[in-house]
Parts: structure tokens; sequence; C-alpha cells
């Protein structure tokens, strides 16, 4: 995992989202010391899903939050109580899963810096336009604000229908197979269009 965080780092992507959970506490501590040393001194941001305990231990950027959680903004004002002892602490990053228009204006409204929306496709990738629609019409509508909170794209997403996904509005792709399963710099270069030398 490490190794495909290090490629992910160097490819450029912006957020890893570290989501272990199976591991104990102690475990998924020491992994996210690991992964934060891994991006030392890169654009990377490293958040942890859901466990703010733990992305606060080990200095990581932010949380993902799932969208039964916490609230962005009172994880933002746990963030605040504990970083007020610190120096030099940046704001932290605060993304979170949204399966609806709803849940995206909730996160939104709760300050979050981005939502993922999901699922876009069905498993496998095959044809889901009732997804493909509910992206397009939640990314219209976070499009009319010009401080529109952004949101991705995740669910089934390839190289392929990547692109789909960008023409419906989404700012960005999250994936999980889309980055294990291909090599991380030419998912990044055709995602944000670059030609591949």
């Amino acid at each position: 995992m490490l190794d495909k965080i290090v490629e992910c780092t160097a490819a450029g992507v912006d957020y890893i989202q570290l989501r272990e959970k199976d591991l104990s506490t102690r475990a998924l501590e020491e992994l996210a010391n690991k992964a934060t040393a891994a991006l030392a001194g890169s654009q990377t941001k490293l958040l942890i899903n859901s466990r703010t305990d733990v992305a606060l231990a080990c200095g990581a950027h932010g949380v993902h939050l799932p969208s039964n959680d916490l609230p962005a903004s009172e994880v933002r004002a746990i963030f605040s109580v504990v970083n007020q002892a610190r120096v030099n602490t940046a704001w932290p990053i605060i993304g979170v899963s949204a399966h609806s228009a709803a849940e995206v204006a909730y996160a939104e409204a709760h300050g979050a810096d981005f939502a993922v929306f999901a699922p876009v496709f069905a498993k496998g990738s095959t044809a889901n336009p009732e997804g493909l629609e509910r992206l397009r019409q939640i990314c219209s509508r976070s499009q009319t604000a010009s401080s529109a909170m952004p949101v991705f794209a995740l669910g089934g997403i390839t190289l392929q229908n990547a692109h789909l996904c960008l023409e419906a509005g989404a700012q960005g792709i999250a994936g999980i197979r889309l980055f294990q399963a291909n090599n991380a710099h030419l998912v990044v270069r055709k995602v944000r269009g670059e030609s591949m030398p």
C-alpha cells in the first residue's frame, strides 16, 4: 500500500484517503504515520477516513467523512480545539461522501471542502445513466454559486468513462480500483487530458 501511495504522490494525485476500516487504532496510526512521511514535501494531501483522532495524531491534512458521520463543522471544531495548543498547524481539509443532492447540500452547509458523489456508474463500469444524470444535476446546481464546493465523482470509474464525469461537471475523479489496477501516472495524465510522452 505504501508503494502505491508513493506512486500516486509522484503522479501528482491531489488527495489520498487512507481507508483501512479493519485495522486497530494503533495499526491505523502506524500506517498513517508512514503515509504522512511518504507524502513529505509533496503537494498531495493525506485524509484519514472517519478517524479524526488518528488524523490529529499523525498530522494528516484532514479527514474524509462518510455521509452518516459527524457534520464537517463539528469535525472542524474538534481540529480547532486540539490545534490551539499547536503552532503552525494548517486548516484541516474535510471531504464528505454523498449519495444524493441533499447530502451534498448538507456537506456544503457544514463547511466541507469537497464532496465525493457516488455511485456514478454501476460496479464493473456498466452504464448507469441515472447516476451520471444525478451527478450532472448536482454539479450544475453547485456551479451556479461562484464559491460552490467542489464535487468529485466516484463509483465504477475507468479510464474509458472518466471523461463523462468531467463533462457532467465533476471537478475531479475519485477511485479505488482505478488507481490500484493502473499506473497512477497514466491515470492522472489521462484524466487531466495531458498527452503521454
